[in-house]
């Protein structure tokens, strides 16, 4: 009977993550000009509805989830996976020296639609990836700055909103930096947050700008699944949130990450190239996360000692998180 759960539930969580990679990152993939929709338009009562649902659902699955990992199968694979933490860190900086590479060769940097005209951003990122890819940990911390340096370019370029997409960047130089020193394994929380605030903040521009995200459904044929593409939009943005959210308060353990790893492999298939060069960073951390699973990151959640309180604090946390990045993203972006 566990066996028929487990196996349901991955199929269930497939399903439903598949409009999250879709149209992610919806600036990718359309020309369409952002026309930003009213606040009274966004929190509608489909919008309530499915936020009180949703804050349901996250409060109760810290509780669900250490009983399907405690499942035999699971539980192995999950210490299988644990005895490969000690290649976390190099597949972090090699893995962006590949991702900077795919980048550099498009003509863009950190995301297909930031580009330069700039011979010297170019020979500066090419410096760092060469730094990278030296094994050794003084070069590996002065690829951490030069990558530090393209990044603050970028951010002078594109301005602070903008870039917030792509803030897990800032995250990996700081882990890079730290390596082999006494603050390595601390340094992952901080991949853990700025992954999941990225991500929080890409969903939220689904809301703000639906339209651009539509046109991507209805010109892409993105499979809807029977609703509206407007409804489509908004669940799949409710999807990418709540997989942000669930980074930062340390829910997304290993078999989720599986998940979603999986699924975004599979969505290569539906915008190829440009896909695979926007999302190739998003990969490699999720299979960091894979392997490293929360065993080194104390979650928020795990503040509170008792079940009801959990519930409770996850239940309230994803309210106020939701609100507040919404309205943030929706005065400044």
């Amino acid at each position: 009977m566990t066996k028929k759960l487990t196996i349901s539930f991955f199929i269930i969580i497939g399903i439903l993550l598949t409009p999250f990679f879709a149209d992610a990152h919806v600036k990718w993939f359309t020309e369409l000009d952002p026309q930003k929709e009213s606040i009274e338009n966004i929190i509608n009562p489909m919008f309530m509805v499915i936020t009180i649902v949703t804050a349901i659902i996250l409060a109760v699955l810290p509780q669900v989830l250490p009983n399907m990992m405690s499942w035999g199968p699971l539980k192995k694979i999950d210490m299988k996976l644990e005895s490969y933490r000690k290649y976390t860190t190099p597949i972090l900086k090699y893995g962006t020296a590949v991702a900077l590479s795919m980048q550099v060769l498009t003509g863009t940097l950190f995301a297909p639609e930031l580009t330069h005209y700039s011979g010297l951003l170019t020979v500066l990122s090419w410096v760092t990836i060469a730094l990278l890819l030296i094994p050794h940990q003084f070069a590996t911390k002065l690829g951490a700055v030069s990558m530090l340096a393209l990044f603050c370019v970028m951010l002078v370029d594109y301005g602070l909103f903008h870039m917030l997409d792509y803030a897990f960047y800032l995250a990996i130089t700081f882990v890079l930096f730290m390596t082999k020193t006494k603050y390595e394994k601390w340094s992952f929380p901080f991949l853990y947050l700025a992954t999941g605030l990225s991500l929080c903040w890409v969903a939220v521009e689904k809301w703000v700008y639906p339209d651009m995200s539509v046109d991507i459904v209805v010109n892409h044929q993105v499979p809807i699944f029977f609703f509206s593409p407007e409804a489509f939009v908004s669940l799949s943005a409710f999807i990418e949130f709540v997989v942000g959210y669930l980074l930062v308060v340390g829910i997304l353990n290993r078999l989720l990450s599986f998940v979603l790893t999986g699924v975004f492999v599979m969505t290569t298939m539906l915008f190829g190239m440009v896909e695979v060069v926007g999302h190739f960073m998003i990969h490699v951390i999720l299979v960091i996360f894979i392997i490293e699973g929360v065993s080194f990151y104390k979650p928020p959640v795990k503040i509170h000692k008792t079940v009801l309180d959990q519930m409770i604090f996850v239940f309230l946390n994803f309210l106020f998180v939701l609100a507040t990045i919404l309205l943030i993203y929706y005065r400044f972006a």
